[in-house]
């Protein structure tokens, strides 16, 4: 069975773990020239405001209002739109479920608009805004670099939740060996889904995220261009680790259906033992019940003479069955 390996990215020193509440009026900062707006859930007046400061395509403003887009990239001589999604965990149904992140990216502005909360995106807004060093750090290199640290807290967001699946897997190998395969069986099945869902969400993204890179240089100093390297990298770990994950999940589903049916196989195998030898005993007692005279009939040495056949039948069936290997 293929290994689970782990791949963690830790949190950076000083974010802090407080539930922030979302944002549904545009929120503003700027400093350094740079301005960034993020929005959860933008309405249309609220869009069209935007796309009127801003000079957007009216085309870009109805893939902000649309429910569900394909991640991609939309490349103009002034400004940058992009369509990207990442996996949320759904309370509701139990499920995950894409989250789409909608961003206008031009040379003095980065504006975030996401369909539901997106928890690293607020949070890292926050403490840009209460943090004057790192609003310093972020917001001295260019709107490049920011969007960079954007999606960077996106997908260290995403690791996490792999771990979660990896750990539910060698949970279920170590039920599965413990005398629980039915138990497990509709667990197993929804981690299936959550591995399916979560490879919808990681496959379009990577292509997508190596066009941006691309068109992204032109926001981003000199020293600066490698950096959405390292963002398509962390796509390749998390695409590596899914890949391994179905593989495992197969695996222990196949593995848990030969576990069960060894167990029925076992079942039936006693059951037929007990049939079989019973045949032959259920033979004797038939003819010796017939209401025919025969030697004995009536005796007690005639009753123990027939019980002592029985019990030899028996022993012999028994040895028969222990002979090859059957018992």
């Amino acid at each position: 069975m293929p290994s689970l390996p782990r791949i963690r990215r830790g949190r950076p020193r000083g974010v802090r773990a407080e539930v922030v509440p979302a944002v549904r009026e545009p929120a503003e900062l700027s400093h350094n020239g740079l301005t960034w707006i993020h929005l959860d859930t933008p309405d249309t007046e609220q869009a069209t405001v935007l796309a009127e400061r801003f000079g957007w395509h009216a085309l870009d403003v109805e893939d902000v209002l649309s429910k569900r887009q394909r991640p991609k990239i939309d490349d103009y001589p002034d400004y940058l739109f992009a369509v990207l999604h990442f996996p949320v965990y759904d309370k509701t149904v139990q499920r995950l479920n894409a989250a789409e992140l909608d961003f206008f990216l031009g040379p003095d502005y980065l504006v975030t608009l996401p369909t539901v909360e997106l928890l690293p995106v607020t949070r890292l807004f926050v403490r840009c805004s209460e943090d004057e060093v790192l609003r310093e750090s972020l917001f001295g290199k260019g709107s490049g670099y920011l969007l960079y640290h954007v999606l960077d807290d996106l997908f260290d967001y995403c690791f996490p939740i792999l771990d979660k699946i990896g750990h539910k897997l060698d949970r279920f190998e170590d039920e599965m060996f413990e005398g629980r395969s039915e138990e497990i069986v509709r667990d197993i099945s929804n981690v299936k889904q959550e591995i399916i869902s979560y490879r919808k969400i990681i496959k379009p993204e990577r292509s997508t995220l190596r066009l941006l890179e691309r068109h992204t240089e032109r926001f981003l100093p000199e020293n600066l261009e490698l950096y959405f390297d390292d963002i398509v990298d962390a796509t390749e770990r998390i695409w590596d680790l899914l890949d391994n994950y179905k593989e495992v999940v197969e695996a222990l589903e196949d593995t848990n259906e030969s576990v069960i049916s060894h167990r029925q196989n076992d079942v039936l195998r006693i059951l037929t033992i007990f049939s079989v030898t019973m045949l032959p005993l259920t033979l004797i007692t038939g003819l010796f019940g017939m209401n025919v005279h025969f030697p004995g009939f009536g005796s007690g040495t005639a009753f123990w003479a027939i019980m002592g056949a029985m019990v030899v039948v028996l022993g012999s069936m028994i040895a028969f069955f222990r002979y090859k290997r059957w018992l």
